[in-house]
């Protein structure tokens, strides 16, 4: 069961008892990524969740991970477009340890100057890792050529240029701008009583950054082509097409025709491309929704050469996937394999945070499992065809790195 609490200041807590486990998972979630940057500090939101394991007023940055690794805990964070997290996964007995070590570095963190500009050659040498790995980074220019100058296309990481202009006043005017009680959720699952709640309460009451309403400007789809030449071995493909928003009443139909198209092994793109033609080693589809749009991706890596053959089957298979629709067979299957990767999802406490911290930041709603079940048994032959002629006759964008 979950347990849902609202402090006074409007910052929400959501605790889940697992009483079968021995481990606790806490994260707290803020609603701010990358969507609330401008091109002038692009990469903040992902620079600052650095800066929380950079030392507070009483702990150093060494101290902040020697007392997780005391306890024998598990420390991160990520930053995504739409939302941050931090999180901790403890023993049960080291609960209250972990929450007061993520309260310290949430609440008094330092910023130093000396590890400011330490942690920014930290996150350059991230910016440079990721274009030395372009299967990864023609997803970033596959965004752009989505959604052009909206903050949708921005990278999460930044740009150098952006980076090496932080400075302390930046940090701390984006925190306050961005991290309001309003905005955030303290999420806990695992071996724990509801009671913890009036602990996690009595440390994040204190919080009284100025509540502030977002208004989100709804990105408008204008599909580009974009090709960026590069030293690689192999060109990296993308095409974007407009997908659905997170709480679209069609959401779990284009999953399941996502899951057909490139979702898994027994996919249609994965099959006709590797394992009939032989055309790449890796080809896969996914679909990423926002609160007020959506994006359906298809990736393939292939040499040079094959680069038109690839294109072709990739569109070949699409328009035959349009004509025809699912195959009762591929219905059935999907909607098994979604039910099975929901309920095996859930068996350890980090995925339990991580749902119930996502679905009230975003959702402001909690639906059970047997509710999710229903939904998926609803999607019919109708639905996907719907969503098949909706997304794929429209235009669609691409992005390609290629020697």
């Amino acid at each position: 069961m979950i347990h849902r609490y609202e402090c006074t200041n409007g910052l929400r807590i959501v605790l889940e008892s697992i009483p079968t486990v021995r481990s606790v998972t806490i994260g707290i979630w803020v609603r701010t990524g990358s969507r609330d940057e401008t091109s002038t500090n692009n990469g903040i939101s992902h620079f600052l969740e650095h800066m929380f394991f950079k030392g507070t007023k009483k702990r150093s940055a060494k101290d902040i991970a020697e007392s997780f690794d005391a306890i024998g805990g598990q420390v991160n964070a990520f930053t995504s477009k739409e939302y941050t997290c931090y999180y901790a996964k403890v023993l049960d007995t080291h609960k209250n340890v972990a929450i007061d070590l993520l309260s310290d570095m949430f609440f008094h963190s330092t910023f130093d100057e000396s590890e400011l500009e330490k942690e920014k050659n930290v996150v350059l040498e991230e910016i440079r890792m990721a274009e030395d790995t372009p299967d990864d980074i023609v997803h970033d220019l596959l965004a752009e050529a989505s959604y052009g100058k909206h903050s949708l296309s921005y990278p999460i990481l930044g740009e150098e240029e952006t980076i090496q202009s932080f400075t302390r006043k930046d940090l701390i005017e984006y925190k306050q701008a961005h991290y309001t009680p309003n905005n955030i959720v303290i999420s806990v699952a695992g071996n724990v009583e509801e009671s913890f709640i009036s602990d996690v309460e009595q440390l994040f009451n204190q919080f009284d950054n100025e509540n502030k309403s977002k208004i989100l400007v709804k990105p408008k789809f204008e599909p580009i082509q974009l090709t960026r030449q590069k030293q690689t071995e192999q060109a990296h493909l993308c095409l974007g097409y407009r997908g659905l928003p997170i709480e679209d009443k069609d959401i779990f139909s284009l999953i399941i025709v996502n899951n057909v198209l490139g979702g898994s092994m027994s996919s249609r793109l994965f099959q006709e491309i590797r394992e009939e033609r032989g055309l790449a080693y890796s080809v896969f589809s996914y679909h990423s929704s926002f609160l007020d749009d959506g994006l359906l991706t298809i990736y393939a890596g292939t040499g040079k050469q094959y680069l038109s053959t690839l294109q072709e089957t990739i569109q070949q298979t699409i328009s035959d996937f349009v004509t025809n629709g699912l195959t009762e067979k591929e219905l059935i299957n999907s909607k098994e394999q979604l039910k099975g990767n929901l309920l095996l999802g859930l068996e350890s406490t980090n995925s339990r945070m991580s749902r119930n911290g996502k679905n009230e930041l975003m959702l402001g709603r909690h639906r059970s499992l047997d509710e999710l079940t229903a939904e998926i048994d609803q999607v019919n032959d109708v639905s996907t065809n719907r969503i098949l002629n909706q997304i794929f006759n429209e235009n669609y964008s691409t992005a390609l790195i290629c020697p």
